[in-house]
């Protein structure tokens, strides 16, 4: 096929892909606004957003660029090509595999004990994250959000809502992604990792090198780097590549103003890093690690909010406290019943059980056995939680 025929069938390939998740995601979104503006009237349908869509969009894309580029051979089968696109842990809520990365292991794949024994362990440590972490954090960060708009929020019980929301997104989908990882490998499939304690981060870039790599590495390959990427002539083309990526990493989150906001928050902040060099600065550690986590800590406010005023009046109520005052009864309550799940929300951010997983103590046989016990302990705490808990599906089954 010469070069013209590629072009012209990948830009087909792609206005196809884009159209189907623009018709079930946005079409909606785009009729209210233009409605609002125009002062139209017209029905606007509804249309129900099927599970998963982003994900496999995002690897069909994938799919046709990796081919167009040479970066892998198209499949002669439709079935493995299928596969690739619907491969059932990663669809629902990803990791977004890249076509370039997966085609190998369609053809050449081996299941091993050693990769099924790594790959249960790995679902139960995601089962863990999700059941016992974060619907238990949920349960906070709901009471907060819910009192959004009454006179019943006090400022502890919003900055309290607001973290437990931070830890609750973070053990949701690192949870989600842990499982994913761990069929993945049941299967004899690996696929790359989505998470590397995000939480430690001294700046918001290195938030985003450590949150959703693979959301982020698909931006960077696919719409940033054609765009021009870091080599572009000026600083207003760049900031303009940032903008664009940044803004569309908002809007895929889903069609709501809060979610472009809160993607061109991070494009704000990280344009000004790369303005004032702070993300690489080696001075005042731990005032980069504050600021960090506070500006994500209220990117999630923006992100969890119905919409942008009831994200304003929660922040608001961070810093001004309204007519609960300070701290009120369910602050205190909340803080007391909830401290462990807090405690272990916050200490399993940190590195430390990799770092155990390095040294010599984890490679004794008595080790090994307590890790396995440990699992098994909390697989069981896990059942006992789920029989008795209402249905928590998954924060991003929603994207």
């Amino acid at each position: 096929m010469d070069k013209l025929k590629s072009k012209i069938t990948i830009i087909l390939m792609l206005i196809y892909n884009l159209s189907i998740i623009f018709v079930f995601k946005y079409l909606m979104f785009t009729m209210e606004n233009v409605q609002y503006v125009t002062g139209l009237d017209y029905k606007i349908p509804k249309i129900v957003l099927p599970i998963g869509i982003s994900f496999f969009t995002f690897k069909a894309i994938s799919y046709v660029v990796d081919i167009y580029r040479e970066k892998a051979e198209a499949q002669k089968n439709p079935l493995n090509a299928g596969l690739y696109i619907t491969f059932f842990p990663q669809l629902l809520a990803g990791p977004i595999a890249r076509y370039e990365s997966f085609a190998d292991q369609i053809q050449n794949r081996k299941v091993s004990f050693d990769d099924i024994s790594a790959g249960v362990c790995r679902f139960l440590i995601g089962l863990s994250k999700k059941v016992l972490l974060a619907n238990n954090l949920a349960l906070v960060a709901d009471k907060a959000f819910k009192l959004l708009g009454t006179d019943d929020l006090s400022l502890a019980m919003a900055w309290l809502g607001a973290l437990c929301y931070t830890l609750q997104i973070y053990y949701d989908f690192s949870g989600y992604s842990d499982m994913a990882i761990g069929l993945g490998k049941m299967f004899g499939f690996h696929t790359e990792e989505n998470f590397n304690y995000p939480y430690i981060s001294k700046s918001t870039t290195e938030f985003w090198r450590r949150w959703h790599i693979s959301l982020g590495s698909w931006f960077r390959d696919y719409v940033y780097i054609p765009l021009g990427g870091n080599r572009v002539g000026g600083k207003k083309r760049l900031f303009f590549n940032l903008f664009v990526v940044w803004a569309l990493t908002g809007l895929w989150h889903g069609a709501n103003w809060t979610f472009i906001c809160w993607g061109l928050l991070y494009f704000v902040s990280i344009s000004l890093e790369k303005v004032t060099g702070l993300d690489k600065m080696q001075s005042h550690v731990m005032l980069r690690h504050i600021y960090t986590m506070l500006l994500v800590m209220f990117g999630w406010v923006l992100f969890r909010a119905e919409n942008i005023t009831d994200a304003l009046i929660y922040l608001k109520t961070m810093f001004i406290p309204g007519g609960a005052g300070l701290v009120d009864a369910d602050a205190m309550v909340c803080s007391k019943e909830y401290l462990g799940y807090l405690f272990f929300g916050i200490l399993f951010t940190r590195p430390f059980a990799k770092k155990l997983a390095k040294t010599k103590l984890a490679k004794l046989k008595l080790s090994q056995a307590f890790y396995v016990i440990t699992l098994m302990v909390l697989f069981l705490a896990c059942i006992s939680y789920m029989l008795k808990s209402a249905y928590n599906p998954f924060i991003y089954f929603n994207f």
